[in-house]
């Protein structure tokens, strides 16, 4: 437990010096009190039970006093808060690496199988918008409540060459921009690039120092790769941070991908493809996930960080995302539940001392 205004727990000591004015008062009236000789017989005639409720009342008012001044210091607890979202940014890694054959029939169709489970099982009320990145990235859907569009632009998905994850993080706060007036769209001058295209350039800021209260739509970005180009995701991520938007990575694929086979549907820009060559990008590495990079991008935006070897691990994590509404860890000011507890306490005492002094027992 915290406290926003600490310095108030202070106005504790009021308690503790009430409770000390009472046990002097009582300790003055024993020594003024008439003595009797059979200290015995007094005991009988006023009974054990009337010697000790008579402090009842006056302790149960010292304790609300104290309640009331830990309430007055703004007690906080860290907890989960559910946060409505009214939209879903789906930014897909459509690179030429989601050929991959680790995942059968391919990384791209496992994919496509579990973000069309994923759009079915959304309600008609969060609105969801569809990013697509390889070279660049691009808003192939804005977001929306028409499922039937979404599930089109799955259907269509084509490879291209390279991996903007960083881009797509942009574009995909860019939409939500479109849709909110109260978030900012990504800034050309920070990370390198603007509107999320890909393309460097522009000059690199200071990160902002304080993070942007939560906003009420979330990206899940899904990808199979590292960044290749353009703006980093560590940059993306601090531009998405400082509006409020978590981004919840994906992580994609085994750390031992095989061959690429894409259907001639999937091909698209990558004619030249067949079962095994990917001329023109060199090495391995772009093949497996850059976990480190997701891991910040999550870390930095509040998201959570996911991994997922195979389709059915996809499916779960798709399952179990954030949907209409997410929760996050919140400071949350339990202030009132100490008031109420206090009130209580005085009306008991109030109570048992007006009982007690008009019907006595």
């Amino acid at each position: 437990m915290s406290f926003a205004q600490p310095y108030l727990l202070l106005s504790l000591l009021a308690p503790v010096a009430l409770l000390a004015a009472y046990l002097w008062r009582l300790r003055r009236r024993r020594r003024r009190a008439v003595r009797y000789s059979n200290v015995a017989l007094v005991r009988v005639a006023v009974g054990s039970q009337r010697r000790w409720r008579r402090h009842v009342p006056v302790a149960l008012v010292l304790a609300s006093l104290g309640l009331l001044g830990v309430a007055s210091a703004r007690p906080q607890v860290r907890a989960e808060v559910p946060v409505e979202s009214s939209a879903v940014i789906l930014a897909l890694d459509v690179s030429g690496s989601m050929c991959s054959t680790d995942v059968s029939p391919n990384r791209l169709a496992a994919a496509q199988e579990a973000v069309r489970q994923f759009i079915r099982s959304h309600d008609g009320q969060t609105r969801m918008g569809l990013v697509l990145f390889s070279g660049f990235a691009q808003l192939a859907v804005a977001p929306t409540n028409d499922r039937d569009q979404l599930l089109q632009a799955v259907d269509g998905l084509t490879t291209g060459r390279g991996t903007t994850i960083g881009a797509a993080i942009l574009k995909s706060i860019d939409a939500i921009a479109e849709l909110d007036s109260n978030v900012a769209p990504s800034d050309s001058s920070s990370g390198g690039t603007g509107s999320g295209d890909g393309r460097p350039g522009g000059v690199p800021t200071e990160p902002p120092a304080t993070k942007a209260p939560t906003a009420p739509q979330i990206v899940v970005l899904l990808t199979d790769g590292a960044n290749t180009r353009g703006v980093t995701p560590q940059d993306a991520a601090t531009q998405a941070a400082a509006r409020g938007i978590r981004v919840y990575p994906i992580g994609f694929g085994t750390t031992t991908p095989t061959q690429m086979v894409c259907t001639r549907d999937q091909l698209g820009g990558l004619e030249g493809m067949g079962s095994g060559g990917f001329g023109g990008l060199g090495g391995g590495s772009y093949l497996n996930v850059d976990e480190d990079a997701l891991r910040t991008v999550a870390r930095t935006t509040g998201g959570e960080y996911f991994k997922a070897i195979d389709a059915q691990q996809l499916n779960a994590v798709l399952a179990d995302l954030p949907k209409h509404v997410t929760v996050e860890q919140q400071n949350v000011e339990t202030s009132a539940g100490f008031v109420a507890l206090a009130a209580g306490l005085l009306l008991a005492g109030l109570w048992l001392s007006l009982r007690w002094s008009t019907f006595p027992q």
